[in-house]
């Protein structure tokens, strides 16, 4: 018998062979099949009648039909029934392919309505991100800055950010607006979280990893409850500043040389406050005072030479410097100094800063060029005629009207609306409490008051006017004002008055809320 790979493939000859090597009793069949005619038989590995099953072969038979033909085997070579159905299923579905559209394009399809109502509950700061995402994004938010601000102004804002900020009119409700409450309550919050670290550690002395596991409500109350009343004095710090800018140039002279009980300027922003609002800011306001000034002072309190020896080089800045960044500055200049590590950085960047708002520029001359071994270089005679105008080539003539083709491609009217469309916007107007001109430093900086008598004298002679204690003992002080910002009673009361009666979750933001400033 010859080998199977003598005969062609697939043929009659090729079968006959193989069922020999499969069936012992090959000889017998195979005869059987000449005399008869071919006709396929029931032991055939290929084709097998529905429910035969085909008869175990010994292990002696099985050992060498697989030594024979190796690891060749028809069976993986020609398709099952659940094969053949996978692949008609495979092809039908890839016969009709499902067409897929990118995100945008797709949201871009939605009416207009249910775009912005889908905006306007995504956080600020994504919102202010898209803005920045192509030109679609930005006329749309752009266009639609109304109905944004009044949804967070709704869900997202507290009553007393509202009560000292109150917003304009429905119609002019703009994007500036909101990122500028926002910025407030950013600086307000992470004060807060600063003060309440110190007051942690230097005070209550809970110092050790397990002191502070056990003090972490106390701490989370007393940075709660610090909150409003550090943007109450950011609101103080602001309107103090652009009040007393506005009564030096009215009246001509500085407000030292109008004599006073009360400051007059303290007085009208004081006004504003409600009993409660004034009581609690004035109990909180030393302490705030006394940790940014306690920031910039040297760690140690030991004497000049131990400072020297651990590197303190610098001493404690003046009183004037404490008033200028919180006057002039405001509170978010007064984050950016507590938030420098290092006492001798945060002393360098303290007289840098006050070293700009106290000098004026230098503007330097420019040198002249001059060449090699002093000699001065000489004006080229090409350009210049004898009358002074252009004698240059026609190359020379070309290649200027090509720059000038090139340049005013930029100045064409499109370009020049969609830069006024953008650089138009409400947010061009600049954070709240920024840096001010070099005029008015000019002006507000020889009548900064005095650092003790910033708010103190003023508001407490208000409280016991307005009859909000009886007596200047009652109002708390030092360790008692501390204890009352962590006591864990009249948290659901001070929540009603700051945050308002129907006020949803979102108006009480988590420490990881405040970490992300959108305005800047």
């Amino acid at each position: 018998m010859d080998p199977p790979h003598v005969t062609e493939f697939a043929s009659r000859r090729y079968f006959d062979k193989l069922r020999q090597l499969n069936d012992p009793r090959g000889e017998h069949h195979d005869a059987s099949q000449h005399q008869e005619g071919y006709a396929p038989a029931q032991s055939s590995t290929l084709i097998q009648t529905v429910g035969h099953k085909r008869a175990p072969a010994s292990e002696h038979e099985h050992h060498k039909t697989d030594k024979r033909r190796g690891n060749f085997s028809l069976r993986t070579i020609l398709p099952t029934r659940t094969s053949a159905e996978h692949d008609s299923r495979r092809l039908s579905s890839e016969s009709t392919p499902k067409k897929s559209s990118p995100f945008d394009s797709l949201f871009l399809s939605l009416p207009n309505e249910l775009k912005i109502q889908i905006i306007t509950t995504l956080p600020l700061s994504d919102i202010l991100n898209l803005r920045l995402t192509s030109r679609v994004w930005h006329v749309m938010i752009t266009a639609n800055e109304s109905p944004i601000t009044r949804y967070h102004l709704e869900h997202h804002v507290p009553a007393y950010a509202t009560r000292l900020y109150p917003p304009p009119d429905p119609s002019s409700l703009k994007l500036h607006y909101l990122c500028g409450i926002w910025h407030r309550l950013h600086v307000a919050s992470k004060l807060s979280f600063l003060i309440s670290e110190r007051v942690t550690k230097e005070i209550f002395l809970r110092t050790s990893e397990a002191q502070r596991r056990e003090f972490a409500p106390q701490h989370e109350r007393m940075r709660r409850r610090l909150v409003p009343l550090i943007f109450t004095i950011f609101h103080f710090f602001e309107t103090c500043r652009s009040l007393h800018l506005e009564y030096i140039k009215e009246h001509g002279h500085s407000l030292a040389r109008t004599p006073y009980t009360l400051n007059p300027i303290e007085l009208r922003v004081m006004n504003m406050y409600d009993d409660k609002t004034l009581l609690r800011v004035h109990q909180v306001f030393p302490l705030v005072v006394s940790s940014f000034c306690r920031r910039l002072r040297p760690p140690s309190y030991h004497g000049r030479f131990e400072r020297s020896i651990r590197g303190y080089l610098r001493d404690k800045p003046e009183d004037v410097v404490y008033v200028a960044a919180m006057y002039l500055g405001g509170l978010r200049q007064v984050e950016r100094f507590w938030e420098i590590k290092g006492y001798n950085a945060r002393r360098v960047a303290v007289d840098n800063w006050y070293h700009s708002i106290t000098t004026e520029p230098v503007e330097h001359a420019a040198k002249p060029r001059r060449g090699f071994l002093g000699l001065s270089r000489r004006m080229s005679n090409l350009n210049i005629g004898e009358s002074g105008r252009s004698t240059t080539d026609p190359s020379s003539h070309s290649r200027e009207r090509r720059g000038s083709e090139n340049s005013s491609r930029g100045n064409e009217p499109w370009t020049n609306s969609w830069k006024e469309y953008v650089f138009s916007t409400s947010l061009s107007q600049g954070m709240p409490m920024g840096p001010l001109p070099k005029d008015d430093l000019r002006i507000l900086f020889p009548d900064l008051p005095d650092l003790h008598s910033i708010w103190l004298p003023t508001a407490e002679m208000l409280i016991l006017e307005r009859g909000i204690v009886d007596r200047p003992q009652d109002i708390k002080r030092n360790g008692n004002a501390l204890l009352d910002l962590i006591r864990e009673d009249g948290a659901a009361e001070e929540d009603e008055w700051l945050y308002g009666k129907a006020s949803p979750e979102s108006v009480r933001p988590p420490l990881e809320a405040i970490e992300e400033d959108p305005i800047e």
